[in-house]
């Protein structure tokens, strides 16, 4: 090689190895994507990970930690949905496998359903990882909506961005209601507690929920548990709680976020789910599919004022509505919702807007939307 080409060929060197460093330093975490798990929730916990620019995110299977991918992760997440049939898509065989990459030294969150499978509870299909116990499981179907809870002592030391607000409120959906286990070699530390009394479906009794843990984490071997009853990644101005709990489990210091990804102030009041609430939203949904322009809007309007659960899977065909009207409102609740994984049908809606007027408003929501990401 020519002397001269040698400052070139150092430089390009160096160039590679400051980026093999980089990606090397990430955080390697999974989401698993097996049968139970609940497809928006999937969605959402992937989304949530993306906001944390030290982290990478991807989805694993069944057959994916059969073939030993834990091996080049460093945490998994257990999302929501039915914990007793991600249970059976895991079969016990990967349940050790996850078992041993934990008390090896990763980490484990458990998201609602997660957390029913972390648990050690009694003929219950569970993993026994957290030394908590769900009872009244019975009326697991209680309701859901916007709930709110407290911050520990403890939980405000890892979440000191919220640590001075009395009370804050995340999404919760039919989440399990934990004590101890009685003689559970497992002691967990609770890190929040629930305050909402959720009761109104499956004629599930009251005062059930209410002071219950809500956040709890314990050390399994060398690694951590991290097991939440509620959905972080579900609410916007919250959904950084998730890898805040990915890095507690990694023992990792806390690490700041974009601009307007932490505000608790989008939600300041408990919005449950009542039965006329959920006949109202079966009635926004027909309203997609016959109704006026004025009729979605309107319809979209309600729903977000209840921050519904399931209109997130019904908004994202409105971008691409036969009134502009119609798509400009679909996106600004795309925005307001951070609704990260619609990101490509925003940047489409926009790209193939005809109307001039209704381009701008898009392109606002959708400057929005990517300014969540680091």
């Amino acid at each position: 090689m020519k002397l001269s080409n040698w400052p070139i060929f150092l430089a390009l060197l160096l160039f590679i190895q400051c980026t093999s460093a980089t990606q090397t330093d990430k955080m390697r975490v999974a989401v698993f994507d097996g049968h139970g798990g609940a497809q928006t929730c999937i969605w959402e916990a992937v989304a949530a990970i993306k906001l944390d620019a030290q982290m990478e995110v991807r989805t694993i299977t069944s057959a994916d930690i059969a073939n030993n991918v834990l091996d080049s992760l460093d945490a998994i997440i257990i999302p929501g949905g039915g914990g007793s049939r991600q249970y059976l898509n895991l079969g016990n065989e990967n349940q050790r496998r996850i078992k041993v990459f934990v008390a090896r030294g990763g980490g484990a969150v458990g998201i609602c359903a997660g957390a029913y499978l972390f648990s050690d509870t009694p003929e219950y299909s569970c993993m026994q990882l957290n030394g908590a116990q769900a009872i009244d499981i019975e009326h697991d179907n209680r309701g859901h909506g916007m709930a709110k809870f407290t911050l520990t002592e403890e939980g405000k030391e890892f979440f000191p961005e919220v640590a001075e607000r009395d009370t804050l409120y995340v999404m919760y959906y039919e989440g399990p209601v934990f004590v101890p286990r009685e003689g559970a070699d497992i002691q967990y530390e609770t890190l929040a507690i629930m305050e909402s009394d959720v009761h109104e479906q499956g004629d599930a009794p009251k005062n059930m929920t209410n002071n219950k843990p809500f956040f709890i984490g314990n050390k399994y071997g060398e690694g951590r548990v991290f097991s939440c009853i509620a959905h972080p990644e579900a609410t916007p101005g919250m959904m950084w709680m998730i890898p805040r709990m990915v890095r507690w489990t990694l023992d990792k210091p806390i690490a700041g976020y974009a601009e307007n990804v932490i505000d608790p102030t989008i939600f300041n009041k408990e919005i449950l789910m009542s039965i006329a609430d959920l006949r109202q939203e079966s009635r926004c949904f027909r309203t997609f599919l016959y109704g006026t322009a004025d009729e979605k809007i309107a319809a979209l309007d309600w729903l977000q004022s209840k921050h519904s659960w399931d209109a997130k899977r019904w908004i994202q065909g409105l971008l691409y509505d036969g009134d502009a009207e119609v798509r400009v409102r679909a996106a600004q609740y795309i925005a307001d919702i951070h609704y990260l994984h619609y990101l490509p049908d925003m940047r489409a809606a926009y790209q193939t807007e005809k109307d001039e007027a209704a381009k701008a408003q898009i392109k606002e929501y959708l400057d929005k939307l990517e300014a969540l990401l680091p």
